[in-house]
């Protein structure tokens, strides 16, 4: 299952350029009549996006755990910072002080659960006190692979439902689904991706969702989404994101629930 590791970290190459894009709010909406309190701020969309960084640490160690997977109960496998065993529904794996991607210390247990139908490569993973650095996080992701029909495509769906705590003791809670789908081709601009799903953050007394109206496209030569439409909605006030008609260029725009439209570069 090498797709599923590759598709992974795919998943999170994406996920960084649509952290790059909705960081690029210019604030002219003051001048459009929105109240500042209804504005979202560049803090709340980067949290909205940032419990995707702090899961994604172990996203692509489980893929390859996964893909390396014996259903013989009692096996295990191990490497400089993680241990692994083995069982016929699935594996446990603990991670000691790991440096996965550039994080911060990885500490903790994770207990995976393989798919009960034999035709879909699904796994749920569960977090119970695990720590990214002083990060802890709780909860259940579930990994989901499919192939196109003709062989020519892949998606991956993860649904999550976790807890993350800060360092202030401050918690995120996020539910919901994203899911990739990639479709190859023979040069960078002929590989496209595309991304679909709806998910909710609840932080302190603020409520968060996305929804992807139409699919977010893109391809592996160009450094922007090409096109695609998102809500943003924080308390019932929601923001049109338009990423544009799939020119590669670096202009998006904001709607407004008052009808105002802004251009921004991203």
């Amino acid at each position: 299952m090498e797709t599923i590791k590759r598709y992974l970290i795919a998943g999170l190459m994406v996920g960084s350029l649509l952290t790059c894009l909705l960081q690029s709010c210019s604030t002219d909406a003051d001048e459009q009549e929105i109240a500042v309190e209804d504005q979202l701020t560049q803090q709340e969309l980067q949290t909205v996006l940032e419990t995707d960084q702090w899961t994604a640490v172990a996203d692509t160690a489980l893929a390859e755990i996964y893909q390396n997977g014996n259903s013989t109960s009692g096996k295990s496998a191990a490497n400089e910072c993680y241990q692994v065993v083995y069982s016929e529904t699935g594996f446990t794996a603990t991670f000691g002080n790991c440096m996965l991607n550039g994080t911060d210390n990885v500490n903790g247990t994770l207990v995976v659960t393989y798919s009960t139908n034999p035709d879909i490569a699904s796994y749920t993973a569960t977090f119970d006190g695990f720590f990214v650095g002083a990060i802890e996080l709780n909860g259940t992701r579930t990994y989901t692979l499919v192939m196109g029909e003709n062989q020519n495509s892949i998606s991956l769906t993860v649904n999550s439902e976790m807890t993350v705590t800060l360092e202030d003791q401050s918690t995120i809670i996020e539910s919901g689904t994203k899911t990739l789908t990639v479709t190859f081709g023979e040069t960078l601009s002929d590989i496209s991706f595309s991304i679909t799903g709806n998910w909710m953050l609840q932080v302190g007394e603020n409520t968060y969702s996305v929804t992807i109206l139409e699919p977010l496209n893109g391809n592996f030569e160009c450094e922007y989404l090409l096109s695609g439409i998102m809500d943003l909605n924080k308390n019932g006030l929601e923001i049109e994101v338009d990423f544009g008609d799939g020119s590669c260029d670096d202009m998006a725009q904001l709607t407004y629930p008052n009808g105002a439209k802004e251009n921004i570069s991203l």
